[in-house]
């Protein structure tokens, strides 16, 4: 299935179908040019024009430089048809078979741990804020993708619904923060969450994304369980281990507690194998980065575009103009501006 398509203006304004033509009206300026120039000499001299004067009276120009100048206009008139004016409305049309995603971040306790080769430009951080600078980084890559946010520990919560709004998400994710729930970590209970809003969703593709650093000890559903149910539906499930086994001190309400690191991997790789995706192992940012990387390679959006030109005509109304100026200069020259002797 696609997406509504999204279009987008890319010109709106105004142009000539056929500019050549405007070099007609280099023929203006050439007849009254050659209209201004003497004609030839008389073949009879007469010494005086008197005698002239007593044949009859003056015939008088009517029309002289008037009907010269409806000449003018009738040549511009018939310029601007033959040079098509028109208004012209350039749009794009972008229709795609996209992926619709949900990237599931771990927000318990264990998230803030300090550790070697989680960094941000050379400063060391915790294990979330590596998770949520990747994610932002992997987001802004996929433009034409609806993607939602969902944070879990001891049970999941919504930090942005499924959405093409990039700045949006962008805000969301200000709120995945450790301690906004209970602690714990609900893989379970957060693949079923992100299922249910995947659910009937108009995709191609259906993924969750899903991170975390610890083992399964909440909720009411087994990981394994809601990976089948998220199957039956048809949707694509990434796992991510974040960290590296050992001894942490983590700040807990109580004072630093000393935490030693825990990954279920087999049900990470079972989880991603039931959803077809692929399980990854992430021990630093480096390693983080080339993992979104990669999922952002298998989980290609196909895009068209489709540039659409719609042109309207104006030709006719210049060239309504000419045939008025043409038929009056006519009709005029053999009636009303004649010259009588």
């Amino acid at each position: 299935m696609t997406h509504p398509a999204l279009a987008n203006v890319l010109y709106e304004g105004f142009r000539f179908g056929n500019p050549w033509a405007l070099l007609l009206l280099l023929l203006i300026p050439l007849l009254a040019v050659l209209k201004g120039k003497r004609g030839q000499q008389g073949a009879v001299v007469f010494s005086s024009l008197h005698i002239l004067q007593r044949l009859g009276p003056k015939a008088k120009s009517r029309a002289g430089g008037f009907r010269l100048a409806l000449v003018f206009l009738t040549i511009a008139a018939i310029t601007a048809a033959l040079s098509r004016p028109q208004t012209v409305r350039t749009s794009e049309t972008i229709s795609e078979s996209g992926v619709e995603m949900i990237v599931a971040i771990d927000v318990s306790r264990s998230m803030q741990v300090d550790q070697d080769g989680f960094t941000i430009g050379g400063r060391q951080v915790n294990r979330l804020q590596a998770a949520k600078k990747v994610t932002r980084d992997f987001i802004s890559g996929r433009e034409t993708d609806r993607i939602g946010l969902l944070a879990f520990a001891g049970r999941p919560y919504l930090a942005s619904p499924i959405t093409l709004d990039h700045e949006w998400l962008e805000s969301s994710m200000q709120r995945i923060q450790i301690g906004l729930v209970e602690d714990g970590t609900a893989i379970g209970s957060a693949i079923a969450a992100a299922a249910k809003r995947l659910d009937k969703r108009p995709a191609k593709s259906r993924v969750i994304v899903l991170l975390t650093d610890g083992v399964n000890n909440a909720g009411q559903l087994s990981p394994i369980i809601a990976a089948k149910m998220a199957k039956t539906l048809g949707i694509k499930i990434y796992t991510i281990a974040v960290g590296s086994y050992g001894d942490f001190i983590i700040q807990t309400p109580l004072g630093p507690q000393r935490l030693t690191q825990e990954f279920d991997e087999e049900t990470l790789k079972e989880i991603a194998r039931l959803g077809e995706g692929a399980y990854f192992r992430a021990q630093d940012t480096g390693s983080l980065e080339q993992i979104f990387a990669m999922i952002d390679e298998m989980e290609k959006t196909e895009i068209k575009r489709k540039i659409t030109t719609h042109a309207r005509e104006w030709y006719q109304y210049p060239a309504s103009a000419a045939l008025v100026l043409g038929l009056l200069s006519l009709v005029g020259g053999e009636t009303f501006w004649r010259r009588f002797p």
